[in-house]
């Protein structure tokens, strides 16, 4: 059975830090893409940072690039977000991805395949 569990989300006035794990079991995960994405309240899910399956490229959205930083375990299965300098904007969903072997980890939720249950991330002002 195919699992991704994601753990960290909290409340964090802006300027806060916060790290998102997630946790990988039932497929192959050390030649999946790995990725995180969010949804705001009343909208679009977005891709926030991928992390591809060769360990050597990672992708930011625009708006977190030098704020997040995503990295991986191959050893434990597990995918990480480390976010910095949270802003009010950055208070959504955060959702947890596998899937797809291209090169470089895709921004489209349809190249996963899997997706763990969401964790909530709040950043008061």
């Amino acid at each position: 059975q195919v699992r991704l569990v994601e753990s960290g989300g909290g409340l964090v006035q802006a300027g806060g830090s916060l790290r998102l794990s997630c946790a990988a079991s039932g497929f192959t995960f050390r030649t999946s893409n790995t990725g995180w994405f969010r949804q705001a309240p009343g909208k679009e899910r977005e891709f926030v940072a991928g992390f591809g399956w060769t360990g050597a490229v990672t992708r930011y959205a625009d708006s977190v690039k030098g704020r997040f930083f995503i990295s991986r375990d191959n050893t434990k299965n597990t995918v990480n977000l480390e976010m910095n300098n949270l802003k009010p904007e950055d208070t959504a969903v955060y959702f947890c991805a596998a899937g797809g072997r291209r090169y470089s980890p895709s921004m489209e939720q349809a190249d996963y395949d899997y997706w763990g249950q969401g964790t909530q991330v709040t950043v008061s002002s």
